[in-house]
């Protein structure tokens, strides 16, 4: 992400997080959004074009995007008022704006559990994942396809992500879209997520103390995703973004290894 990015993304999340009555339609109206700029070369173009003024910039949402709620071009105003590094991440941007709206829309859903949740049933189902990642069939079908299997199962903010992110991937694999959303939504809630590889259930006291030296650690509150591995063979092995702190017996086994081998 370049420095303008960097800049232009976290005035656009302050403008999102000013903006009154935000909903799920405010997500699935950014997600278009995101959507519509994605597929036209001239529209991203013309929205990133930093020769352009502010005002001109603005006048092209509102015409464009004219049926949607002010709300919401409101919004994208100000995200096209800001300098961005390239259209790329001008989508990117916007695409982040919809999935922090739907966190937003329902603060009280467990969307990164939930999207957690979906990322291991992919994990788990090779077919499922081709499926989704392949460059054959339309991303409405596969969007239709994901509403199908977790209708019902997870919350409606969660059933909106997935669909959206999997009708527009722009040659991204399905479980990198996931675990993007996953530190947005927990970004959004002020948390920062742990994934957690163990070989056997963690259970709540378990989970409850990991948390907490955790959120000590990194100074903020941490989330816990569980991964039942068995090739940890016992303790634990923990993810935050790059950092990895490997306590298994596995990897003190490859250790000894290596230091008998040498």
């Amino acid at each position: 992400m370049g420095s303008a990015t960097t800049q232009a993304l976290a005035a656009s999340v302050q403008a999102l997080a000013a903006a009154s009555g935000v909903t799920l339609d405010t997500s699935r109206e950014l997600f278009a959004a995101a959507h519509a700029v994605g597929d036209s070369s001239h529209l991203s173009g013309a929205l990133a074009d930093a020769s352009a003024s502010a005002a001109a910039r603005q006048n092209v949402v509102d015409a464009v995007f004219a049926g949607f709620s002010q709300n919401t071009r409101d919004v994208l105003k100000a995200v096209v008022t800001e300098r961005w590094s390239d259209a790329d991440e001008l989508i990117d941007g916007i695409e982040e704006l919809a999935i922090r709206a739907a966190a937003v829309a329902d603060s009280g859903a467990d969307i990164e559990a939930e999207l957690f949740g979906f990322s291991r049933v992919i994990a788990a189902n090779s077919e499922l994942e081709l499926a989704l990642g392949s460059r054959l069939g339309g991303g409405a079908a596969k969007g239709e396809l994901v509403e199908r299997l977790i209708s019902g199962s997870v919350s409606a903010p969660a059933s909106l992500i997935v669909s959206s992110l999997v009708r527009q991937p722009r040659g991204r694999r399905i479980r990198q879209l996931l675990n993007r959303a996953m530190r947005i939504v927990s970004s959004q809630h002020g948390r920062v997520v742990a994934t957690v590889h163990s070989a056997s259930e963690l259970n709540e006291a378990q989970r409850t103390r990991l948390s907490d030296a955790l959120s000590r650690r990194y100074d903020g509150k941490v989330s816990l995703n569980v991964v039942i591995d068995p090739a940890v063979l016992g303790g634990l092995r923990v993810q935050i973004a790059d950092d990895v702190i490997d306590g298994s017996i596995s990897a003190r086994l490859a250790d000894l290894r290596q230091k008998l081998a040498g």
